[in-house]
């Protein structure tokens, strides 16, 4: 086993946001998935939930006024449409178009269309039905799903990673046995390399320009079977990869090297339900558990390098401070954004100085003026 396994880091300087810039609203329904709808060069003031947990669950568009000054300012719905089964992924493919994934083993494409935020209304403009399913035909949820552009990939509790392109009904490949177990997550390292994390904590790097259906590469979350929750890499630096796992972990690795984790940390007391690197300023990162907490990590005292004098390593300013395990150790910030819920926070997202997360306690939850 690597040496790296010895950095255990915890958490350090845990700060309280003022609360006054939590604004909950009551929303009627479990929210399994929550993401603003990306704007060109200016701050997003809509964003897109769907539930879980319904007869009938729903997509809505929300729009959140950008006036920061009134305080008693709540999100209006502005569109909303029936989903079949729970909502298990929501991902934006550009400024109006979204995919998003089911329970039942479906995933859809839609388009937002109308002629201003207020009048939008949601058009269905592809489906793959039934593409994630056991034996005898019954259904298995999709339970991720990432898009790089136009391209789609989804993984399921079958096991399987079929490969899809919003441009053609048919699925561009499955790999029908892609792992024996379920399939919990999946990004797109670059536009031929996809990686997939299951229920035992096992890694998988897929090159999809290789017709055989193996995995180029093959590692572990930890040292135990700790099951892959959710996966990213850097917004700039696809080599770094951090993913959570259920025991509330933050596992990092440069692929560039090796398979074994730079630096292992223990964040979360419950399962990490999802990660997000700011896209503009990646020395942020944001986290959300089953455990009700939302954290902001602050990685930029780590990106300058240590005062003269100080007994603290220095660093290039050009290398990623998540791939430095001793700085994380003395110089990690984490800051807790809202005070803790008592039901799961399933899902965030962030977009510029805001940050927007659903809970099970049937509410969303704006924070505003981030400090980044």
């Amino acid at each position: 086993m690597s040496s790296c396994w010895q950095h255990c880091v915890k958490c350090v300087n845990k700060f309280l946001i003022m609360e006054e810039k939590v604004l909950g609203t009551f929303v009627g329904e479990k929210i399994s998935k929550v993401r603003w709808k990306p704007e060109d060069l200016i701050e997003s003031n809509t964003f897109l939930t769907g539930s879980w947990d319904n007869e009938t669950n729903q997509l809505v568009l929300w729009m959140y006024p950008s006036n920061e000054d009134d305080a008693d300012i709540y999100p209006c719905c502005v569109s909303a449409h029936p989903y079949d089964g729970d909502v298990t992924e929501l991902k934006f493919i550009n400024n109006n178009t979204f995919v998003v994934s089911s329970s039942t083993g479906s995933v859809k494409l839609f388009k937002i269309e109308g002629k201003g935020s207020r009048s939008s209304e949601f058009k269905e403009f592809n489906s793959w039905n039934s593409i994630h399913y056991f034996s005898f035909e019954r259904s298995s949820p999709c339970t991720g799903l990432a898009c790089f552009e136009e391209d789609i990939a989804t993984v399921g509790e079958d096991g399987r990673l079929v490969l899809l392109t919003a441009r053609q009904k048919r699925p561009v490949r499955r790999i029908e046995k892609a792992d024996s177990c379920s399939l919990h997550c999946v990004c797109f390292l670059k536009h031929n390399e996809v990686l997939t994390g299951n229920l035992r904590g096992q890694m998988k790097v897929w090159d999809l320009k290789n017709p055989a259906d193996k995995p180029a590469t093959t590692f572990m979350l930890s040292g135990e079977q700790v099951a892959a929750s959710c996966v990213t890499h850097h917004p700039t630096q696809c080599h770094m990869v951090l993913a959570g796992g259920e025991d509330g972990s933050l596992t990092v690795w440069d692929l560039r090297r090796n398979t074994f984790p730079v630096t292992l940390l223990s964040a979360h007391s419950d399962t990490v339900s999802e990660l997000h690197f700011h896209p503009d300023r990646p020395e942020h990162l944001f986290t959300c558990s089953m455990s009700g907490e939302v954290w902001h990590w602050n990685t930029s005292s780590m990106s300058r390098p240590a005062r003269l004098g100080t007994t603290l390593p220095e660093f290039s300013g050009d290398e990623n401070p998540w791939l430095n395990s001793d700085a994380a150790k003395h110089r990690l910030e984490v800051f807790t954004l809202m005070p803790q819920l008592h039901k799961p926070v399933n899902s965030l997202d962030v977009n510029k100085n805001r940050v927007v997360c659903g809970c099970d306690n049937e509410a969303v939850y704006v924070l505003k003026n981030i400090v980044l």
